[in-house]
């Protein structure tokens, strides 16, 4: 029988005969099915188009996981190094022997989690090939698993998957969405927000959507429990699932970034839209919220 893997996002499905009818987490609002239709693809073939894995140094004892060419939703996995293991954040949907022997030469896996059902990968895949390390994924995105093994493991709103790590349930882009946090090599907290928190290319604001592909906004009111959420961890810096970063004082720029988003969805800005007398019940210029600490 054969692993599926969905072209489109790169999540692992059954060991099946023959692959599903179609992937549960492309034909969801937040993702997409091409018009071409639903397509599958295996490890074997990706590897026989000509894959790789490459890794490199985001900063000391942080190191990202790509594929090239880009496999799926294309995210940057990371490699948490600590002194009791590694934990494998946001797998990518791509593993081969020469990747595998990379990941072995800087100490190997303890642990795999991701931040939400986007970012599984190909998680068991990852797993058995180090000795079937705990795969952690948040209860309230449990039933979001194509690939059911006893590697799997549920944690509710906080788990330490190793000293100084913890997964802690944020919500929002899915319920279960969920952050990494640690401490740096400079003492300061670091925040691995994968699509719960979304960095822009500036480097400093950033965002957050129910769907990213189709441009989905979430509620002001979702987005101050988000931030709120977010912002009772201590962090300095932040660092998505597909390159972005705030390198320095990230906790006031997701406050800054929370109050300009809940701002322009709940209306306060409608009269820079020029729509002024045309949008009913909105008052032109209202003072904007603020998010405490």
């Amino acid at each position: 029988m054969t692993v599926w893997s969905c072209r489109t996002c790169a999540v692992e499905h059954a060991d099946t005969p023959e692959p599903p009818e179609r992937c549960a987490i492309c034909s969801d609002d937040r993702q997409y099915v091409l018009p071409a239709g639903q397509r599958w693809t295996t490890l074997a073939e990706l590897r026989a188009d000509g894959r790789r894995g490459h890794l490199e140094e985001v900063e000391p004892g942080l190191t990202g996981v790509t594929v090239e060419p880009q496999v799926g939703i294309g995210q940057r996995g990371l490699l948490v190094r600590t002194p009791a293991g590694t934990l494998l954040w946001d797998p990518v949907g791509y593993v081969d022997d020469d990747l595998e022997a990379e990941v072995r030469a800087l100490g190997g896996l303890a642990a795999i989690a991701s931040s939400h059902p986007h970012m599984f990968g190909a998680q068991v895949a990852w797993s058995h090939r180090f000795g079937g390390v705990p795969v952690w994924v948040a209860g309230a995105d449990r039933e979001w698993v194509q690939r059911e093994d006893p590697v799997v493991r549920a944690y509710e709103d906080e788990v330490e998957v190793l000293p100084g790590v913890r997964l802690v349930r944020i919500g929002g882009h899915f319920a279960g969405s969920a952050v990494a946090h640690l401490t740096g090599a400079d003492g300061r907290g670091v925040l691995l927000s994968g699509d719960t928190v979304a960095g822009t290319p500036d480097e400093h604001w950033v965002s957050f959507l129910r769907s990213y592909p189709n441009k989905v906004p979430l509620s002001a009111a979702v987005v101050e429990v988000v931030a709120r959420r977010v912002l009772a961890l201590d962090f300095d810096r932040l660092y998505d699932n597909v390159g972005g970063c705030v390198r320095a004082d990230a906790a006031s720029w997701v406050r800054r970034s929370a109050e300009r988003y809940t701002a322009w969805v709940r209306g306060d800005y409608d009269h820079l839209t020029g729509t002024v007398g045309e949008v009913p019940g909105r008052a032109v210029g209202a003072a904007r919220g603020r998010l405490e600490p």
